[in-house]
């Protein structure tokens, strides 16, 4: 099971983008959190809001097969 937080090397190989990169992304997603009132971590992201965030598809934790 992943963790239900992000660090910037997992954002940066989702997204393909540099770690500089994904530091900014997480900063600015960070900062709408912090403006909903949540608490947060810098240089770490909430994998939820994360997915909902950038529209991907957050995988199927279930470890459920195709059959």
């Amino acid at each position: 099971m992943p963790s239900p937080i992000m660090r910037a090397i997992e954002v940066a190989e989702l997204m393909n983008v540099s770690r500089n990169t994904a530091y900014k992304i997480i900063k600015q997603f960070n900062e709408e959190l912090t403006a909903k009132g949540f608490y947060i971590v810098a240089g770490r992201i909430s994998r939820k809001y994360f997915y909902e965030r950038t529209g991907l598809e957050l995988p199927d934790a279930g470890g459920k097969g195709n059959d």
